[in-house]
């Protein structure tokens, strides 16, 4: 008979030790360890899935490109690389209310058309799905639904019905009898994932898990989750706002940093076509401090308004406040200003935000908040149809921005004229429709905003 033990792990890292200690030995954080109990096993519960494997070189191995399965959902397709892959594992994470389940069961409602589906929930009783699909208006026939958090049971259906795309909602509600310790505890969620995703791979199917978020935004549970699946999404968007966005911050069958846009509806998320359209305001006449960038989300070029307000300071030490963008930068940004263009703004109090919600972390958009802020001093509205981009070194030098040709086609197609960008970024044919300065230095691209030449 198996015989229990006591563990004490840390739920940042999912460290182990064998007594409570104030601060991890692992990563140093405090007052993280908490008892778990476990269990020994005479024999290791994991099996090896084949024989031993001869040594080859990588040219013997034959590489071959992943089938996609369409999700029935284009953004989501979009950020999970072109679709689904047999035999992989998806993990998505997001606020309490964000929509994961919607999105997933009206997924799962397009998928049954073609492949047998499953949706095995830990947190809703079937009937709560069933109410939440009729409102949707989805046709659930085809798709079956397990209301469990038993492991063995789960694996166990999974192996008789054998579907070809598996969604566990949540994995922090499923337990193992072969742990003693709660649901949600670290053990129990490192000790379900890897058991599921060994089934995933085993069986060659489609495995997607939700999972909890920590009030700081992280995925709950041991790091090593995040480790163990294929791809990571988060869901991110204001539970106040329609709009939500899916990104995909590690993925092994196609692009990180993607964007997937939606707009919630009463008929579930539907997907948003052009979302530079959510980040641009509508103003019926030029506004000071306003600058629109083009950014890039992975593959997507979106157009994004940054905003700056400058205010006179009315303490001794002003105020430095960044919405959406790195808010170290932003400093080191008003010193290059005040150095290479000898605008000066330590008695100001500056605000940059930019619009929709979106978060901006490439440098590439250094240009546009300088342009905005420059605006916002001089109470001078920027020229119509300006766009810009492109980073700003503490030297005063502009700096190429990637995929620059991507971005001016995005600014033409939504109708811009004249786009400020990097020399090195300057096209080497015209695009129609689209004015192209291209500058060097920092005080070039103030005097060409400013008409000079």
């Amino acid at each position: 008979m198996a015989k229990a033990r006591t563990q004490y792990v840390c739920s940042e890292c999912g460290g182990a030790s064998v007594k409570w200690q104030g601060q991890c030995p692992h990563c140093s954080a405090w007052n993280t360890m908490s008892e778990a109990r476990v269990e020994s096993v005479t024999e290791h519960r994991y099996a090896p899935l084949t024989a031993t494997a001869a040594v080859q070189s990588l040219a013997q191995v034959q590489a071959k490109d992943m089938p996609r399965i369409p999700s029935g959902i284009d953004e989501f397709d979009r950020v999970l690389g072109g679709g689904l892959v047999e035999g992989g594992v998806v993990l998505i994470g997001g606020d309490p209310g964000i929509g994961k389940s919607t999105l997933l069961l009206q997924s799962l409602a397009a998928l049954s058309k073609t492949i047998s589906v499953l949706y095995v929930s830990g947190e809703e009783s079937a009937p709560q799905i069933a109410l939440r699909a009729r409102r949707l208006g989805l046709d659930g026939g085809a798709v079956r639904l397990l209301a469990e958090i038993a492991l063995d049971r789960i694996i166990g259906t999974v192996l008789e019905d054998k579907p070809a795309v598996v969604v566990i909602d949540s994995i922090q509600t499923v337990y193992s009898d072969q742990l003693q310790s709660a649901p949600g505890s670290v053990a129990q969620v490192r000790e379900c994932a890897a058991q599921l995703t060994r089934m995933a791979k085993q069986a060659g199917l489609t495995l997607i898990m939700v999972g909890h978020v920590t009030k700081e935004g992280a995925l709950a549970g041991p790091r090593v989750l995040e480790h163990m699946v294929d791809t990571v999404l988060y869901f991110e968007g204001d539970t106040h706002s329609s709009f939500r966005l899916i990104r995909a911050f590690k993925n092994r069958f196609g692009a990180v940093n993607e964007l997937g846009v939606f707009a919630m509806t009463d008929r579930g998320l539907k997907g948003v076509t052009n979302p530079s359209a959510l980040f641009l305001s509508q103003h019926d006449a030029q506004v000071a401090g306003s600058c629109v960038m083009v950014t890039q989300e992975g593959t997507r070029p979106l157009l994004v308004e940054v905003q700056a307000l400058v205010d006179t300071a009315h303490v001794p030490n002003p105020r430095r406040l960044s919405v959406g963008l790195d808010p170290q930068r932003l400093a080191m940004l008003l010193a290059v200003l005040h150095r290479h263009a000898g605008i000066a703004a330590f008695d100001q109090d500056v605000f940059v935000n930019a619009v929709g919600g979106v978060r901006i972390s490439e440098p590439a958009s250094d240009l546009a908040v300088l342009l905005a802020i420059v605006s916002s001093m001089r109470d001078k509205p920027l020229p119509r149809g300006l766009v810009a981009f492109g980073e700003v070194g503490l030297a005063g030098e502009i700096r190429p921005a990637p995929r620059g040709q991507e971005r001016l086609r995005e600014a033409a197609k939504l109708g811009f004229s004249m786009a400020l960008i990097p020399r090195a970024n300057a096209p080497k044919h015209a695009i129609e429709g689209l004015e192209v300065i291209a500058v060097d230095r920092l005080e070039q691209a103030l005097a060409r905003v400013r008409g000079e030449r």
